[in-house]
């Protein structure tokens, strides 16, 4: 039976680096059956023996197994592999250097940092906007709209928004610029430095303020088709991405250049620019709020919430005008600057009750909705700006004067020459005449000058007491001091001290000449004889109504005494003369039913440009009722060059044509009493 050896059969060996074989002994060489030191194939115990080539030979009992060959030592030229672990200790040793580093970067940004590096992607993240306040309207006395605000949008940018970062453009500003600068109407230079300002970190700029919503759909339809040209061609880069809105408003005055010599105008700050809009800007603007919120990529982020102070609008401001007679008046002295060939003229309507102004109007004016076409220079209120001297319609002041001094009546006869020397100069009036024989009422009615020069001449016992006195009266009626309006560029004229009138000033000034007013100062001398003889401060706001809706009332106006009521009644008849008489100089101003108090003038103007005289003011002042006042109208014109030039001829008419309407519009009736009907002159 054969024996079953226990002996694993031999595994396949991996080969591996080959290991150095020790020389072979003499003995080793001698006995083939002689197992080697360290051969791994060497017999074990029990195992069977194989023989060589001569055949097999089976085990017997003692017999060594076997041999087997033995391998090839490997030749000179074999390679010998290094062990990895150097390379291993190296590599763990880079990597570990690198994690030390991103740790200490880590720690520095999340622990050292943090804060620094919170406020700066809070700063870049979140956007402050100013939200603008709505700003308040103006009417007139009826709630008659006379600037309004409509929904505007302001235009503006993230100027990092335009960087080559963004766009991969170098000229991103240049090309938005481009496109914008047509439909803004602005310089493309200026688009630009806006796009890329100094401040690198900036995210708001202003491109325009309050454009009309036509002007941004057109922007944003332009951004749109960029856009999606964008998507279809990898090539174009959407330039006005960077571009957005945000809502505001635009100042619009329905009626266009009606008023707009009071109302003024706003620039474009949103501030006002002249008038009632610079005057009462506080009052108008409101107080603006603010908004603050996440963006991405020029949007807000929805989800990240925001903070939000409103805005507070501002107060709608009623003025004391009615809008109808506004219009009357600045029809009526439009065309007739126009027929005279004038460099422009004025006429105010005014309250004699109450010292509100019921008109303002200028000739030529301006259109407060396009500034670009406006003149500069007839960009402000000229009725309020203008100082020139009044002429003859001063004389009212002088008799004024006279009359509450007792020093005359309007029975007192006057006998004027054809010339009168006084001082330096020799004096006349409008035109040459026999000697007249004037009652004091009759110098009024023909606007004598010499006339007007004695009778002041009584006021004292020398011309410097007598020069005192009517100086004292003047300024009682205002003269040389500021209305009370507060109005942006008011003067207030000119009128010097007594002792600082030249020796032609003593004898000019009762007349007219030598003294600078404006017309307001004008006007408001009448409504103080109108109003039986107490001034009243002219007033343009009634009031206002602020964002809670309750209505404020304007202060009271200031009220002064300048003469007794029987010397303004006195007054009053007189200057009915001027105008009924038929040797009055106001004929073209009479209202048919109407009794009509009113003054011509017809002054030596001085020309703003060279400071010399030329040419002439016209003016007429008035009022009606003469006995129960109720409205009062002055008109003046500036350098009449085409017709006539005589205050009674040319602006009588306009006085006539406004009082008509006015009283109409606020429907005051005729009195149906009788004219005193003074007498003008006296038989010697």
């Amino acid at each position: 039976m054969t024996e079953v050896s226990d002996r694993e059969p031999p595994r396949r060996r991996v080969p591996g680096p080959a290991k150095p074989v020790p020389p072979r002994t003499r003995a080793d060489r001698g006995d083939p059956h002689r197992p080697r030191s360290g051969d791994p194939h060497r017999a074990r115990s029990g195992e069977p023996h194989r023989g060589g080539s001569g055949g097999r030979r089976p085990p017997g009992p003692g017999a060594r197994p076997a041999r087997r060959p033995i391998p090839p030592r490997p030749g000179p030229s074999a390679l010998r592999l290094g062990s990895p672990r150097p390379r291993l200790r190296m590599v763990s040793l880079a990597l570990t250097l690198v994690l030390i580093a991103f740790v200490v970067r880590l720690l520095q940004v999340q622990a050292v940092d943090a804060s620094a590096y919170a406020a700066k992607a809070e700063q870049n993240r979140y956007v402050v906007h100013t939200l603008t306040a709505e700003r308040g309207g103006i009417t007139d006395r009826n709630g008659v709209s006379l600037a309004v605000s409509e929904d505007a949008d302001d235009i503006t940018a993230d100027p990092t928004m335009f960087t080559r970062k963004q766009l991969g453009i170098d000229d991103g500003p240049e090309q938005a610029a481009a496109l914008l600068a047509p439909i803004l109407g602005q310089d493309q230079a200026d688009l630009v430095r806006k796009l890329r300002p100094a401040n690198k970190e900036l995210r708001y700029v202003k491109l325009a303020g309050r454009q009309t919503p036509q002007v941004w759909k057109q922007i944003k339809d332009l951004r749109r088709a960029l856009a999606t040209k964008a998507q279809q061609d990898k090539s174009t880069v959407n330039v006005l991405a960077g571009v957005f809105s945000d809502p505001s408003s635009q100042r619009v005055y329905p009626n266009g250049d009606l008023a707009a010599g009071i109302l003024g105008w706003v620039n474009a700050e949103g501030k006002g620019g002249g008038g009632i809009e610079q005057q009462l800007n506080k009052r108008l603007a409101g107080k603006d709020g603010k908004i603050r919120y996440a963006q991405s990529g020029g949007r807000q982020v929805p989800t990240a919430g925001s903070t939000e102070t409103p805005a507070v609008p501002g107060s709608d401001i009623e003025l004391t005008i009615d809008r109808d007679i506004q219009w009357a008046a600045q029809n009526a002295i439009t065309k007739q600057v126009k027929k005279s060939k004038a460099d422009r003229g004025y006429v105010i309507v005014q309250d004699t009750r109450t010292g509100e102004i019921l008109a303002m109007a200028n000739s030529p004016g301006f259109d407060p909705n396009d500034l670009s076409k406006a003149d500069a220079s007839l960009m402000g209120n000229a009725a309020l700006q203008d100082a020139y001297e009044p002429g003859s319609t001063a004389k009212v002041m002088s008799m004024a004067a006279v009359l509450e001094e007792d020093a005359a009546t309007p029975l007192t006869h006057v006998e004027v020459p054809n010339r009168l020397h006084r001082g330096d100069r020799l004096f006349q009036d409008d035109i040459d005449h026999e000697t007249w024989y004037l009652t004091l009422n009759g110098v009024l009615a023909k606007s004598s000058n010499i006339g007007t020069i004695l009778a002041t001449g009584q006021l004292g016992k020398t011309q410097p007491a007598a020069n005192q006195v009517l100086y004292s009266y003047l300024r009682k009626f205002g003269i040389g001091s500021y209305t009370g309006l507060g109005f942006p560029g008011e003067t207030k004229g000119i009128l010097a001290a007594p002792g600082d009138w030249s020796t032609s000033q003593q004898y000019t000034i009762p007349f007219g000449q030598g003294v600078s007013i404006n017309a307001l100062q004008a006007a408001s001398v009448y409504s103080t004889i109108a109003n039986g003889g107490v001034r009243i401060e002219p007033t343009l706001v009634r009031g206002e109504r602020g964002a809670d809706g309750r209505f404020a009332p304007a202060p009271q106006p200031e009220k002064t005494r300048v003469v007794s009521a029987k010397t303004a009644k006195t007054l009053a008849q007189m200057l009915e003369s001027v105008v009924d008489d038929e040797q009055g100089t106001g004929a073209k101003a009479r209202i048919p039913g109407y009794r009509v108090a009113g003054k011509t003038g017809t002054a030596n103007r001085v020309d703003p440009a060279t400071g010399k005289y030329r040419g002439y003011t016209s003016s007429f002042a008035g009022f009606a009722p003469a006995d129960n006042p109720r409205v009062t109208v002055y008109c003046a014109i500036q350098n009449a060059t085409s017709g006539s030039y005589f205050g009674g001829q040319i602006c009588g008419p306009i006085y006539k044509e406004v009082m008509e309407f006015a009283l109409k519009t606020l429907q005051v009736p005729p009195t149906g009493a009788k004219a005193a009907n003074l007498p003008v002159t006296y038989k010697p």
